[in-house]
């Protein structure tokens, strides 16, 4: 008979929402937080390794951070201003500008950052012209979630929602390489120096484990409640009394009023 009262559609509901709660911790949330910590120790990796590897001549297929070097000349007139970045926790600008190597194929370089005066972009000098042999870090294309194309602004500055050298190459009508080129401190053209990542963990393994746990805790609470409630006495096996509604109390204390007139 006390199971029976599992089917009441509170309980119902109650099961259902620890099934999708628990699954979401165990096949979404947590595993989430895991690819998180496998990608963050894959950059420190790179980054580490970078650090100690010689440089190489650019070509396509090299692994992110590594040092690279690369002979050609910029392309000014095709200068594409990456907006709303933030270096340091401080608001910037990063200016990239397409590179044309000197066996004709072009990389998307990236210059550094620059500090914005009154949210503008401020003035900075151009880069070299002429054939010129950069230093930099090979870096993959970010993305945006909204794939919006650049914009001209009100100065005539091509403006984008983020470094990358798709949205650069239907910009410009270029044929662009895949990723781009983030220019080292003193190497030609060089602004702003972007700064190399922090070689932090992060906390994103033990966010997956706290999912796990918070997961397990919802399945173990609801069958502990569950258990308790099937015992006699328990919540489910009892008839709770029914709500009285305003108009029945106000009854009974006139009522109550009229038996005490009466005494």
């Amino acid at each position: 008979m006390r199971l029976r009262n599992l089917l009441r559609p509170g309980w119902l509901g109650l099961t259902a929402l620890v099934i999708v709660f628990a699954t979401a911790c165990f096949t979404l949330l947590a595993p989430w937080q895991f690819d998180r910590h496998e990608a963050r120790k894959t950059q420190n990796d790179e980054i580490t390794f970078s650090r100690t590897a010689p440089t190489v001549a650019w070509q396509p297929g090299i692994k992110e951070w590594r040092l690279v070097s690369a002979t050609g000349e910029f392309l000014q007139s095709e200068e594409v201003i990456a907006r709303l970045r933030t270096v340091q926790g401080e608001p910037a600008f990063e200016v990239t500008v397409p590179f044309r190597l000197t066996d004709g194929r072009v990389v998307l370089v990236d210059r550094g950052f620059l500090r914005p005066e009154q949210s503008r972009l401020p003035g900075y000098q151009a880069p070299p012209t002429g054939q010129v042999q950069l230093l930099a870090r090979q870096r993959v294309d970010e993305t945006d979630s909204e794939n919006r194309d650049a914009f001209t602004d009100e100065d005539g500055k091509r403006q984008a929602w983020a470094v990358d050298s798709r949205t650069v190459a239907r910009a410009t009508g270029l044929r662009i390489e895949p990723g781009y080129l983030q220019l080292e401190k003193d190497s030609p053209g060089v602004l702003g120096p972007l700064p190399l990542p922090e070689l932090d963990a992060g906390p994103y393994f033990s966010y997956a484990l706290q999912w796990i746990a918070f997961g397990a805790m919802a399945i173990l609470g609801w069958l502990y409640f569950t258990w308790r409630e099937l015992l006699p006495g328990g919540a489910l096996s009892t008839e709770r009394p029914r709500k009285r509604s305003v108009a029945e109390m106000v009854a009974e204390e006139e009522a109550a009023e009229r038996a005490k007139a009466t005494t």
